[in-house]
């Protein structure tokens, strides 16, 4: 989905728990407040916004589990109004802090509403962003360019990106093949599927990115289907062509 204001980031993510925007992370949620900043990177703002930051006491620039597991008992405080929880890189949750920040959006309070900003969504875990509303800016010059690397996300093998490229451009007819041969495989096939499905979704992403040409995004929704399915124990085969169709 898209917007075209980043004005209207607020109002479009008290719709829904959990919404990741495709923005820098320096992006501001536009209150008409000004926000006070603690130590350890968490910003409060009088307008019930709050925003988690990596801890600039640390080298890594990373957001702990740590950091999260304080950040989400701010939600455990009776609200009669919205609250908007904004992390910022979101990419730059560790995959431990990643889940378990997912447990608790999965069963969010009410008037709680957890804003990711990223210009890597990516780099999120495929059961977050098929869990959240994700939405691009229709016009913002970082379409037109590569997103940047991310750091912690090591570069996938060439044989796992040729296997994404594969799977993004393969027919119906190719699919039960595809999901034949990694059923088989005698080392791990399920994760072997999961890694190759999470790399189709980053590539589909980055696609995007650099051509800003729609038909990535459309191919989205169902490759986060798979690995949903994959993830919960579903069957390799039947997904992969139920799922793909």
């Amino acid at each position: 989905m898209f917007f075209d204001n980043l004005a209207n980031l607020p109002k479009i993510a008290a719709r829904t728990s959990c919404t990741i925007f495709a923005v820098p992370p320096d992006t501001v949620l536009e209150h008409p407040t000004t926000a006070k900043s603690s130590a350890d990177g968490t910003i409060l703002s009088p307008k019930n916004t709050l925003y988690l930051h990596p801890d600039e006491s640390k080298t890594t620039r990373l957001i702990s589990v740590e950091q999260i597991r304080e950040f989400l008992e701010l939600t455990n405080s009776r609200e009669t109004r919205d609250r908007f929880f904004v992390i910022t890189p979101a990419d730059a949750m560790n995959d431990a802090a990643q889940n378990a920040f997912l447990k608790t959006f999965e069963e969010p309070r009410d008037f709680c509403h957890f804003v990711l900003l990223t210009e890597q969504p990516g780099a999120l875990l495929p059961t977050i962003l098929s869990r959240a509303q994700i939405f691009f800016p229709r016009i913002l010059n970082t379409l037109d360019t590569p997103p940047k690397v991310n750091a912690k996300t090591p570069a996938a093998k060439a044989k796992l990106l040729a296997q994404a490229k594969e799977l993004i451009s393969a027919t119906p007819r190719d699919l039960p093949k595809i999901a034949a041969d990694l059923a088989k495989s005698k080392t791990k096939p399920r994760e072997q599927a999961l890694d190759i499905v999470a790399t189709t979704i980053d590539l589909l992403y980055k696609s995007y990115f650099k051509t800003g040409n729609r038909k990535f995004l459309i191919k989205l929704p169902a490759f986060l289907k798979l690995y949903d399915a994959l993830e919960k124990g579903g069957h390799i085969k039947l997904h992969f062509v139920a799922d793909l169709c």
